[in-house]
C-alpha cells in the first residue's frame, strides 16, 4: 500500500512541475485568460506566501512549516497499510512537495522561492495544480474517517 502511495506522490509532482513549466511559457504574469466565464482562468503569479497569499512577508518560515507537513505525510503514507489512505495520502505528499519544490528552488532563492501560481478561482485566489493535489487528498481523508475507514486495518 506504502508504495501506491508514493508512486502517487511522484505523478502528483510529476503533474505539478510540468503544469508550471507550461504556465510559465504559454502565459504572461497578470494577464487573465478566461475558461468558465470570470468563474475560471488562468492567470500566472508568483506568491511568495501561503494561502491566499497570507504571510507574504514570512516565507522562510512558510517553507519550514511546508517542508516539515510534506515530511509528516511522508512517515503517515509510509506507516498506512490501507490502499485509500495511502491513494489520499501520497496526493497531499506531491502537492506538498510541488510547492516545497517551488519554495526551495526558485527566485528569489532557498527558502524564500515564490510558489507559481495559474488557476483563478473567480476574484478569490490563484493557485496551482499542487494545490489540487493537496485538496483532493484531504477531502479524500476526510471522506475515509467520515467512513470510519482505518489507516492501519
Amino acid at each position: 500500500m506504502t508504495l501506491l502511495g508514493y508512486v502517487a506522490a511522484l505523478a502528483a509532482v510529476a503533474i505539478d512541475q510540468l503544469s508550471k513549466v507550461w504556465a510559465e511559457a504559454s502565459l504572461a504574469v497578470g494577464e487573465r485568460h478566461p475558461l468558465l466565464g470570470d468563474m475560471l482562468a488562468m492567470q500566472l503569479t508568483y506568491n511568495p506566501g501561503a494561502a491566499f497569499s497570507l504571510g507574504a512577508s514570512a516565507t522562510p518560515l512558510i517553507t519550514v512549516l511546508a517542508a516539515g507537513g510534506t515530511m509528516f505525510a511522508a512517515w503517515l503514507t509510509w506507516r498506512t497499510t490501507s490502499l485509500p489512505w495511502a491513494l489520499s495520502l501520497g496526493l497531499i505528499l506531491g502537492g506538498g512537495l510541488g510547492n516545497v519544490i517551488d519554495r526551495l528552488a526558485r527566485p528569489p532563492g532557498p527558502a524564500r522561492g515564490h510558489v507559481v501560481d495559474f488557476i483563478a478561482y473567480a476574484d478569490w485566489f490563484i493557485g496551482n495544480v499542487a494545490d489540487v493535489f493537496v485538496f483532493g487528498g484531504l477531502a479524500l481523508c476526510i471522506v475515509l474517517a467520515f467512513m470510519g475507514r482505518p489507516m492501519r486495518p
